[in-house]
């Protein structure tokens, strides 16, 4: 019986350290993202333009290359993704000069094309819906996963008037939309490794069949000659 329970806590503090800050001991939130909900991408895609994207580029990704994966027209991705006129073939950049960043904020905001690969989905999904109120620091906010982060809480007008289930989905849509950036391939991945694995479920059939066609003559490793 103690064995068991020995056993049963062992796990248990393994599947915890799966969602602990490697820094401290800062529980991180599961994001639950999933880039096959096409729905989800779209709506994270518009919120990092309009709420992050005025500091923070995603310099490895295209226009058109959202356009295309996320199933946007062009007129579309004209209206809520690009403001100044950009053209859909340029890298996402952001109009903040890098000297006007490091007066402003101390340090110029990274690019967060592999953030997601980086930190991980949980960790931004729990920075972004970690800000508290701190009137000791700059923008009057501060972070439970990244103290002192020179980030205001940007978010903020997202929250006002809402239900924290909706907050919470626009944060993981952000996220979401973060991963499927670091790694844009992985949409095709997912989708062809269903086909695939369909394929092969329809080979492991035919193999078996076969198996028994071939082998029907066979009985306990001794020959059966035909009748």
């Amino acid at each position: 019986m103690k064995t068991h329970l020995k056993t049963k806590l062992a796990l248990a503090s393994i599947l915890l350290s799966f969602n602990v800050f490697a820094a401290g001991d800062l529980y991180l939130d599961h994001a639950n993202t999933d880039i096959s909900d096409t729905a989800s991408l779209q709506n994270g895609a518009k919120l990092f333009m309009n709420y992050c994207s005025g500091c923070h580029a995603i310099g490895f990704m295209r226009y058109n290359r959202i356009a295309e994966d996320l199933n946007l027209s062009d007129s579309l991705v004209a209206e809520h993704l690009m403001f100044a006129g950009e053209n859909p073939g340029e890298t996402i950049t952001t109009a903040m000069p890098k000297e006007g960043a490091v007066k402003w904020f101390g340090t110029a905001p990274p690019d967060l094309s592999l953030v997601a690969r980086a930190k991980g989905t949980d960790w931004i999904y729990t920075y972004l819906r970690g800000f508290y109120e701190d009137d000791s620091k700059v923008f009057g906010v501060n972070n439970k996963v990244l103290e002192n982060a020179s980030m205001p809480d940007v978010l903020w007008s997202l929250k006002e008037g809402r239900p924290e289930a909706e907050f919470d989905q626009d944060v993981r849509d952000i996220t979401n939309f973060l991963d499927y950036v670091g790694e844009p391939a992985k949409l095709i991945r997912t989708k062809l490794g269903v086909w695939v694995l369909s394929f092969l479920g329809v080979l492991l059939v035919l193999a078996y069949l076969l198996k028994k066609e071939y082998w029907k003559d066979v009985k306990y490793g001794i020959w059966r000659p035909r009748d």
